[in-house]
């Protein structure tokens, strides 16, 4: 009898029950029968290996996640514009195996994918323009609509099982008062507008694919995201509130961004809207004032209304006011953040 498991994988309450018996005849044995022993964990963790397909994939959250997913052994295909930035940012020689593809190759990605996450969308931290705004939506809505329509297109034997996309908690408009959950209706303005076509669009997949919706809210890490804009200010001694600062800042810390996503992946009562933001939102002046404390530098400097208004147009309406957003669904769902406040993430990012 061959047995093909590792060391570490057996202890002293091995029983019968936890193999599964294979004849083998790669090693013939002279008057007797040869049996290959797989441990059933081995044989769990192979039929549990995704195959994902993820667009936005070089970006802030997008690089995270294919880290993640590649440190579980799972195949990743990065369905993206630019094949030269993805093989920059994705070397071959760190990730061997790794899939990267132009935009006329997603269809054979898409095919034989477990899963698909969507994660592409241009940046909204910018001057809003007319043609920046239609941009904005554009590029959303186009990519989605291509990996929904290359989904659906599939062979039924081919096609992923799940989808999850990524959207927004501008869904909700703003407001400085209200408390918004998974149940709360969409606002009335511009990003609003944006969040309803980008999630409709996503939930024109196949009624054979859940379908998992993460609004997600300010994400913090070192590397990326609103902290990064935001830390060299403080390192000068120029940090501090934007705005009144009374507005509500509806956080995650990009770790748990990207577990929640992972969990999405993986478990079948993720499905429908699902808030990507952590339990214990603040005040955007207080999340000025735990950063400051953790880089040791003041923040009293605030960047004055009409300062970010001339700046970023009516794209300040971004910082200038907010929403309080609660995860409630995520919690429901048994999902453990981490970093459920602040100045534990910020302390976290900034060792």
């Amino acid at each position: 009898m061959e047995l093909l498991c590792s060391t570490t994988s057996l202890s002293s309450s091995f029983a019968l029950s936890s193999v599964l018996f294979v004849p083998s005849s790669s090693f013939p044995v002279r008057g007797s029968r040869r049996f290959v022993v797989l441990c059933s964990s081995e044989k769990s963790q192979k039929e549990n290996q995704m195959t994902v397909s993820v667009t936005g994939a070089t970006g802030f959250i997008g690089r995270r996640l294919v880290q993640r997913l590649r440190a579980d052994n799972h195949s990743i295909r990065v369905l993206t514009r630019s094949k030269s930035k993805a093989e920059q940012i994705f070397p071959a020689k760190d990730f061997p195996g790794i899939v990267i593809a132009e935009e006329q190759d997603w269809k054979n990605c898409v095919q034989g994918s477990t899963a698909v996450v969507n994660l592409a969308g241009l940046p909204i931290s910018t001057r809003w323009s007319p043609e920046i705004k239609k941009e904005i939506k554009d590029s959303r809505i186009r990519v989605t609509s291509k990996v929904v329509e290359l989904m659906n297109n599939s062979p039924a034997e081919a096609r992923p099982t799940v989808l999850v996309s990524a959207t927004a908690v501008g869904y909700y408009g703003t407001s400085e008062t209200g408390v918004f959950d998974e149940t709360s209706p969409s606002g009335k303005d511009y990003l609003s507008e944006v969040c309803r076509e980008w999630e409709g669009t996503a939930l024109k997949a196949n009624k054979d694919v859940r379908v998992a919706l993460i609004r997600i809210g300010v994400v913090l890490g070192k590397n990326g995201g609103a902290l990064a804009m935001m830390i060299p200010f403080f390192q000068m001694f120029a940090g501090g509130p934007l705005g009144s600062g009374q507005q509500w800042f509806s956080w995650i810390h990009v770790d748990d961004l990207v577990n929640l996503i992972y969990e999405a992946l993986s478990n079948p009562s993720y499905k429908g809207v699902i808030n990507g933001t952590a339990p214990n939102p603040v005040r955007l002046g207080e999340m000025c004032q735990q950063l400051g404390s953790v880089l040791s530098r003041p923040s009293w400097l605030p960047v004055p209304d009409f300062a970010l208004k001339a700046l970023l147009g009516e794209g300040a309406t971004v910082v200038l006011e907010g929403q309080k957003v609660l995860p409630v669904r995520a919690k429901e769902l048994g999902f453990e953040f981490k970093y459920k406040y602040v100045k534990d993430a910020l302390k976290a990012i900034m060792q």
